[in-house]
């Protein structure tokens, strides 16, 4: 064979290799899905790389504790107002009960009753100790409290001022140790129970009387908290 029909019948060979090729290609396109396609190619990009992996996000607690309270057993959180701006807060099984949010946090000593058994919240109030005479309806809140109550108190700004003896004796009979030793704009949280006892080892009070100019609330003392998890099986 002449060399230039040789030629020619390879050219003729490789147009028609190409023409088939791409005939195949556009039936193959046609017959997959797209989607089927950009997956399979995004695959084979893939082989070879590293796996990626990726912590699981924590899970939030009750109260946004860091551990969770076991089976049985109520999860608490009680934080004090911090300088003029930070008021305080009652959590009591993930649910607010004194709080900015709800509108029911005020200068003075707060308090929240819950009743034990059902784990519900009974009553919240809230009294100021600088201005007003409410020392004696606290008495009576308290004193009025059921059997077989929480009560969770914390202070903001000052719950010291206006404090008469006999609400001093009310708290001090529910097991408050630091009631008496309160001062001026001292944070305070304390949880007590009535008709029952708490375990030794769960932490129910709390105070701070730092008032240091340089701290970031300008002599106002920080915010404190004792939070924890309470039995339901104690009465």
């Amino acid at each position: 064979m002449r060399p230039g029909c040789s030629n020619l019948v390879k050219l003729s060979g490789l147009i028609f290799a190409s023409v088939c090729a791409w005939y195949l290609g556009y039936l193959f396109a046609d017959v997959v899905p797209e989607d089927s396609l950009a997956s399979a190619i995004e695959n084979i990009q893939s082989i070879g790389e590293k796996p990626v992996l990726k912590a699981p996000p924590p899970k939030r607690q009750k109260c946004d504790h860091w551990s969770p309270c076991s089976p049985g057993q109520y999860a608490y959180r009680l934080l004090s107002g911090g300088g003029k701006e930070k008021m305080a807060k009652i959590c009591f099984e993930d649910e607010l009960l004194i709080s900015e949010q709800k509108g029911n946090v005020g200068r003075g000593i707060n308090i929240a009753i819950v009743n034990y058994e059902t784990g519900k919240v009974a009553a919240t109030q809230f009294f100021d100790m600088w201005e007003g005479e409410f020392s004696g309806p606290m008495t009576a809140f308290i004193k009025n409290a059921p059997q077989k109550s929480l009560l969770l108190m914390v202070t903001h700004d000052d719950g010291s001022t206006r404090l008469k003896e006999d609400a001093k004796n009310a708290i001090a009979e529910l097991g408050s140790k630091e009631i008496r030793n309160l001062r001026f704009r001292s944070s305070w949280v304390f949880l007590a129970a009535k008709g029952f006892k708490l375990p030794d080892n769960i932490e129910t009070e709390k105070i701070n009387h730092s008032n240091n100019s340089k701290n970031r609330y300008n002599g106002w003392p920080a915010e404190i908290q004792i939070e924890g998890c309470i039995p339901s099986n104690l009465t």
